[in-house]
């Protein structure tokens, strides 16, 4: 009898333990679908730390913010293609002046057409109704264990 229970007892474990994994699992990386929300929060990180890569004249971290941004409105389109393009298309002007502008290392350049590309952001948020969204450009860091000054040269 007692071998019964036991038994019982370690089939039960067995079964939760089973189970307990399979809630665990996490989906595969290509299920995952991260919210619009989420990509524009990313992005107004990217926006962020571009203005301030800028602003110090850290032209390979301006190009690679400048990239991650690119490559985040791609994924927005691709993931909502109910994003009105005209709006989201409107960043592709203001992008190519700050690249242009991270190539010449031309500072004025940049922060004009960083003000364009905020300009843009704020466009599409209120043709997507989400007007209360307002960016600006940054004023401070939030980011106390990042320097955004250039490396020092070897």
């Amino acid at each position: 009898m007692k071998r019964i229970l036991l038994a019982i007892l370690c089939l039960g474990v067995v079964v939760r333990l089973a189970g307990a994994q399979a809630v665990d699992t996490p989906a595969p990386p290509g299920n995952y679908v991260p919210s619009l929300g989420d990509i524009m929060s990313a992005m107004q990180l990217r926006h962020f730390k571009l203005w301030f890569a800028g602003r110090l004249k850290n032209w390979d971290l301006a190009a690679y913010e400048l990239d991650r941004i690119k490559s985040s409105f791609a994924d927005a389109m691709g993931f909502y293609p109910g994003i009105p393009v005209a709006d989201m298309t409107a960043m592709g002007p203001p992008a190519q002046q700050i690249d242009e502008a991270i190539k010449a290392k031309d500072s004025k350049e940049f922060a004009r057409a960083f003000g364009d590309l905020t300009v843009a952001c704020n466009s599409c948020h209120q043709a997507i109704g989400r007007g209360f969204i307002v960016v600006q450009v940054p004023t401070s860091s939030p980011f106390s264990n990042q320097s955004f000054a250039p490396a020092a040269s070897k």
